[in-house]
């Protein structure tokens, strides 16, 4: 219908970790595609953007984050730290340095947590509003 947004609910009962929360995200996203989107943050935000997937470009969404306060715990401080220290363990594929400063800045209180950074993602797409349950 004209002037209606799209509703895309994410269940966040079913999100705990890194993981479950790209397995939802391709559950109510990709439904309808023959591939499924990568544990990537690039991926998620190129998701947004539209044209392929349940968002078509520009589309306008209402996106309705069930267990938001949970999800935001799961995917905190203490996740982070261990996402960023498994990644130094790789400095063939990581910037050991760039790394070191982003575990530096979450620990000093200037860095952003996995889940903020989703959160900032999701906040560059202005065709998405972003409702918090």
């Amino acid at each position: 219908m004209i002037g209606m947004k799209k509703e895309i609910v994410i269940e966040g009962a079913l999100i705990h970790d890194k993981t479950s929360f790209y397995a939802e995200i391709n559950r109510k996203f990709m439904e309808n595609e023959s591939w499924l989107l990568a544990e990537s943050l690039d991926a998620f935000d190129d998701l947004l953007y539209g044209g392929f997937g349940a968002i078509k470009e520009k589309e306008e969404v209402l996106l309705i984050w069930k267990n938001f306060e949970s999800n935001k715990k799961d995917l905190g401080y203490d996740f982070t730290l261990e996402f960023y220290k498994k990644k130094l363990e790789d400095p063939e594929s990581f910037d050991s340095a760039a790394i070191q400063q982003k575990i530096d800045d979450l620990k000093n209180g200037n860095g952003q947590t996995y889940f903020e950074i989703i959160e900032e993602i999701i906040s560059e797409h202005p065709n998405i509003e972003l409702i918090k349950e």
